[in-house]
């Protein structure tokens, strides 16, 4: 039986990040993905958006790892010449009334230690952007767009120059605990079914993250995925020249999503999305019915769009640990050694900012494999 030292599942923006990082240091790491490339669920399905980490709780995983990996992949991108742009970012209060919540998530952000940034007046935010509605606006300056396949493609090349290997259209369905590590199963497309034996695990298979933890004798309502479908419609007729920046209303109260907002890609064009729809199934389809609705959220801080301009893009699915109504829920990252699983590593959860973050799990999952040796 052949024998690996790591194994990771997922050649997904984190899969790939952390598969890179470890092999700076260690030997023989193989990467399983059941797609025939990589990034073909959660991490090409966004808003290529790098965040500042102004939402999130302070000391959580989602603000640490965001804040840290905002700063990594920005000096990542300037190094290896991946596009993306330090566009900025207004989040607005649309009238009066959300002015208290508005300086609310202002100190959030602060609190968070993103400290450049800056509440501005109405005649501020015309000054910068003349052809938006807001009473007043959070300038983001740090948050920045990225060209999030190009990202992946670096890693993939960076990983395979250390002798990392990816076996594609390959699925897990077996992984059961030996002596010193786990023995895997796995079919793939061309070679059937086989199994090798691995020192340690690292589950970073996304949207099939619980699934893969189940396999492995854990599961329980805390790992449980629920599924929050984002759709997202594209905007027309020249309308993206009339903003400069990503352009965000207040978000929800509960983190579940942070509201239809408007952002701006490498080649300039213009989406909407995404909204927040959980679901049972994974499906990518485009309810052309939304587009009325997403109109109707959006015209109140971008006046000049007409409902005419609005045409359907792309929908993408976040694996969720809270569920419609519930509270903030964290990533899930941890060696799960108290299960009497030692090397298995759980990543479950990892929504965005996991592609701000992936920088930064990566060294985390690091730390986590030195202890474990």
């Amino acid at each position: 039986m052949e024998k690996i030292e790591i194994t990771v599942i997922g050649a997904g923006v984190i899969g790939l990040s952390i598969a890179n990082e470890l092999s700076h240091t260690c030997q023989n790491i193989f990467v399983i993905e059941k797609h025939s490339s990589f990034g073909q669920e959660i991490s090409s399905r966004n808003s290529e958006v790098i965040h500042g980490g102004i939402y999130y709780p302070e000391r959580s995983l989602k603000c640490k790892t965001c804040i840290e990996g905002r700063n990594l992949i920005y000096e990542f991108c300037a190094k290896h010449k991946i596009r993306h742009r330090k566009i900025g970012k207004l989040i607005v209060a649309i009238d009066k009334s959300e002015s208290g919540d508005l300086e609310k998530l202002f100190r959030q952000g602060a609190l968070n230690g993103v400290n450049n940034l800056r509440l501005l007046s109405r005649n501020e935010i015309k000054s910068i952007e003349p052809h938006i509605n807001a009473h007043a606006a959070i300038y983001s300056p740090a948050t920045g767009i990225i060209d999030s396949h190009g990202f992946m493609k670096e890693l993939v090349f960076q990983f395979n120059g250390r002798n990392g290997q990816i076996a594609y259209e390959t699925e897990v369905i077996g992984i059961d605990k030996v002596k010193d590590g786990f023995e895997v199963t796995v079919t793939n497309k061309g070679e059937g079914t086989f199994k090798f034996f691995t020192h340690i695990v690292i589950n970073a298979a996304g949207l099939n993250a619980d699934k893969l933890s189940l396999i492995c004798g854990i599961g329980s309502d805390e790992y449980r995925l629920k599924y929050a479908k984002g759709t997202y419609f594209r905007v027309g007729g020249g309308k993206n020249r009339f903003i400069n920046r990503l352009i965000y209303p207040l978000p929800q109260e509960s983190l579940a999503g942070l509201g239809i907002h408007a952002t701006l890609d490498l080649a300039g064009n213009l989406r909407l999305g995404p909204d927040t729809e959980y679901v049972d199934n994974i499906t990518y389809d485009v309810d052309i019915s939304k587009r009325a609705i997403f109109y109707k959220s959006a015209c109140r801080f971008l006046p000049f769009i007409k409902l005419e301009d609005i045409a359907p893009d792309m929908a993408g699915i976040r694996p969720k640990l809270q569920g419609p109504g519930e509270g903030f829920r964290d990533f899930l990252i941890k060696d799960e050694t108290e299960n009497g699983l030692s090397g298995f590593i759980n990543l479950i959860g990892i929504e965005s900012p996991g592609l701000t973050g992936s920088l930064s799990i990566a060294r985390m999952i690091r730390e986590i494999v030195k202890s474990l040796n």
